[in-house]
């Protein structure tokens, strides 16, 4: 049967916010969305990491580059009590590719939200332990498996983590994860089409697409006051945080505080351009992410 894996993003496909470029973890920072649904953190000191390219079966991985003094480093995606409640009580299964071309252990840990969809901080965490346990792993990308016996109490969302301790050079890499109900790790869900999975994971964050732009063509010379209405791909988890922006031509002064439903934004922007000139509305993005 299909659509077993209730990690979104498994394959490590989809990035709307970095598209494979690079980005920075900050070593005791709070935690930071990496590609979609994934989130990355450190201590000790900065690391980097990003989605690379990986060879058949996998299209994708996604890696972290160690560096001196590093003390731990955390891969993690929390999921919704709506779409994890019915393994509360039952085993489940954690399978996922790894490889490390310095240290020979990755740590997994899976938790409950104490209270539904809200795991709080790296700092001040609102989520109790439900399972852990180690992979002893090589610099050769290997698939593993665990079995998690799910607490009856976990009925308000689960949270799983793969880490590593001091990764103070190479590279850390993860790939293909799945977490199942039942206590047989299956092939990995590679049949769930990329279209169904952007959708999966433009519920809890959505940006325009490059080279996209809202214009807004002014008819005559003068001041104007135009509000931008975009529809958003799919309901979003909730009311998201939204961060928008214009193009320098676009002879803006002000850009208003966009407001939004879990369906629609509309952010106005005011400003004085010259006749048959637009103003262009060239970046946003929409976040309703797990806290």
């Amino acid at each position: 049967a299909g659509l077993r894996n209730r990690l979104v993003n498994g394959a490590m496909a989809i990035d709307q916010e970095f598209a494979g470029a690079s980005t920075t973890f900050t070593a005791a920072a709070a935690l930071k969305y990496a590609i979609d649904q994934w989130y990355g953190y450190c201590t000790g000191a900065n690391v980097t990491g990003q989605r690379v390219a990986g060879t058949a079966p996998n299209q994708f991985n996604y890696q972290f580059t160690g560096a001196a003094s590093v003390t731990k480093i955390g891969y993690a995606q929390r999921m919704e009590a709506v779409n994890t409640q019915d393994l509360a009580g039952t085993t489940a299964t954690l399978s996922v590719d790894l490889a490390n071309t310095l240290l020979t252990t990755v740590t997994w840990t899976a938790w409950r939200a104490n209270t539904a969809d809200t795991f709080g901080t790296l700092a001040s965490p609102t989520r109790t332990q439900i399972g852990t346990g180690t992979f002893t792993v090589t610099s050769t990308l290997t698939r593993y498996s665990a079995q998690i016996t799910v607490t009856a109490a976990s009925i308000t969302g689960i949270e799983v983590e793969f880490s590593v301790g001091a990764q103070t050079s190479g590279t850390f890499t993860i790939g293909r994860a799945q977490l199942e109900q039942g206590s047989t790790a299956t092939a990995f869900e590679s049949t769930r089409p990329f279209s169904l999975e952007l959708l999966l994971c433009q519920r809890y964050f959505w940006a325009l697409p490059a080279g996209v732009n809202f214009q807004f063509a002014c008819p005559s010379t003068g001041g104007f006051a135009h509000t931008f209405t975009v529809q958003l791909p799919i309901r979003m988890r909730a009311t998201p945080t939204i961060v928008a922006g214009y193009g320098a031509t676009s002879n803006v002064t002000t850009l208003g505080t966009p407001s939004a439903t879990t369906e629609c934004v509309q952010v106005q922007i005011t400003g004085t351009i010259a006749a048959n000139s637009s103003a262009v509305l060239n970046s946003m993005t929409a976040t309703a992410r797990i806290p």
